[in-house]
């Protein structure tokens, strides 16, 4: 097995450059992140990531497309899809056609992307509407946990039957905050019992079925003062000890203003992504740093590297075999087979 390759970036345009091409064959490079940036057609994002597979077979290309708003492919045949609330007010009317709408909404998301060379969606979004946060407003299924769980669930069996993992966000809930994370480091101080009750409860109920999860840019005062995604008190006493959880777990984007707050300080990128894989992440995520020329981006490859030199972290067997599996395991419908399939069409038909 390659050792571990911890780093997720993005770059910058339609097509690679110089230096993404060596950015992405950097040995601590694991993952590329889309945006909607790169996204001219079809035709040109299938030529993006086939020669991105080029340089490294075994890179995991990924993207926030969640539908609703969240969604970076919008046109040129991909289907536009709901907000995971569109699945919630359904299973309001008819909670067994909301699950059959959410396979259909999984399995529709997954194929198109990997039509066009895309390995995982960070979907689906597992936090609760509570009706504050304008950050997850209907990206939320719905308030009762347990309407969460199963529509989640049925939006991963879609993924699956598209041969694409899931990650489920944002552990242990983002969903009670109304401060953004992007710009601000929201605190929420509900108590531990009241957490695992409530927004965390899909988590440990969805163990068997997550692939990955990726932890908020929250602290929860009266667990930890800390970020979930910085708290090995979250990520390893919790998700891994309590709820069994055994896939990867990403830190959200650590060039958000919520990612480097850490201890009463600002950290520079390494050190939070140094953090980040202390706490127990196995893979971290740079975003939207190498629009300017990507200084940030060099910045952390390099600093990651200094800092395992010098002991700071240890590359980990036990995840790269995590994030390898997380690779899809079969190949893709071309989308000129996918379109005229029995399989899309139905899903088609499903949907909301």
């Amino acid at each position: 097995m390659s050792p571990h390759a911890p780093v997720v970036l993005d770059v910058a345009g339609l097509a690679l450059n110089a230096d993404d091409r060596r950015r992405l064959q950097h040995p601590l490079t694991g993952g590329l992140i889309l945006f909607a940036r790169n996204w001219q057609d079809r035709r040109q994002l299938t030529e993006l990531t086939a020669e991105a597979k080029a340089l490294r077979p075994d890179l995991l290309i990924c993207v926030d497309h969640e539908g609703g708003r969240v969604q970076r492919f919008r046109s040129d045949g991909f289907t536009v899809l709901p907000p995971m609330r569109a699945l919630g007010r359904l299973w309001m009317r008819d909670a067994m056609r909301a699950t059959d709408a959410a396979t259909a909404v999984g399995y529709v998301l997954g194929a198109e992307l990997r039509a066009c060379g895309v390995d995982l969606s960070f979907a689906p979004v597992l936090d609760l509407d509570h009706g504050g946060s304008t950050v997850i407003g209907d990206r939320a299924f719905h308030r009762d946990p347990r309407v969460v769980g199963l529509l989640a669930k049925s939006v991963m069996h879609g993924l699956l039957r598209a041969g694409m993992a899931n990650c489920g966000k944002h552990f242990p809930g983002h969903g009670h905050v109304a401060a953004d994370s992007h710009v601000d480091l929201p605190i929420d101080r509900r108590s531990l019992k009241a957490l695992l009750a409530d927004d965390a409860a899909p988590y440990a109920w969805l163990s068997t079925s997550l692939a990955s999860v990726m932890p908020a840019h929250v602290v929860y005062a009266k667990v930890d003062s800390r970020p979930a995604g910085f708290s090995s008190r979250w990520l390893q006493d919790i998700l891994r000890g309590q709820m069994r959880f055994d896939g990867v777990v990403f830190s959200d984007d650590l060039s958000m203003a919520g990612a480097r707050q850490l201890d009463g300080r600002e950290l520079s990128y390494t050190d939070a992504a140094v953090a980040a894989l202390q706490a127990g992440c196995d893979m971290v995520l740079l975003c939207n740093q190498s629009v300017d020329g990507g200084s940030a981006v060099d910045e952390l490859l390099d600093g990651l590297a200094s800092a395992q030199a010098r002991g700071h972290w240890q590359r980990s067997e036990a995840s790269e075999a995590r994030r390898q599996l997380l690779l899809p395991a079969s190949p893709p419908l071309a989308w000129d087979e996918l379109m005229p399939s029995s399989a899309h069409r139905h899903a088609l038909d499903r949907l909301v």
